[in-house]
């Protein structure tokens, strides 16, 4: 059985240290497809968690027609979070070598703020 091939990783896309992103990075950043990759599958862990809480918590009913939605739709879902979590500060000062966690944080901070 042949292995299947893997998109080449492209070339980071991060600020001078100390920095944050320019323009141009963030623009790049926020069309970039492994990083969509990434906040989709933030966005379905995301999802996965508001499935399983308790329907008292706050805004459960809104939260859960986004979860749903994310489920039904993910890439559709990752297209409409991807720039706004580019905006987020984590992201601005590590672009796309932010940590799985630290990305995960960025992208609840922006769907919280969308709902």
């Amino acid at each position: 059985m042949m292995p299947m091939p893997t998109a080449p990783k492209a070339d980071p896309i991060v600020p001078v240290p100390g920095g944050t992103l320019t323009y141009e990075q963030s623009s790049a950043l926020m069309t970039d497809f492994n990083f969509k990759g990434r906040v989709k599958t933030a966005c379905l862990k995301f999802a996965k968690y508001i499935m399983e809480e308790q329907p008292s918590t706050q805004a459960h009913n809104s939260r859960m027609r986004w979860a749903q939605q994310c489920y039904l739709n993910p890439e559709s879902v990752a297209m409409q979070t991807q720039p706004p979590t580019v905006m987020n500060d984590a992201v601005q000062q590590q672009g796309s070598e932010i940590s799985d966690g630290d990305l995960q944080t960025a992208v609840e901070t922006v769907v919280q703020a969308l709902m």
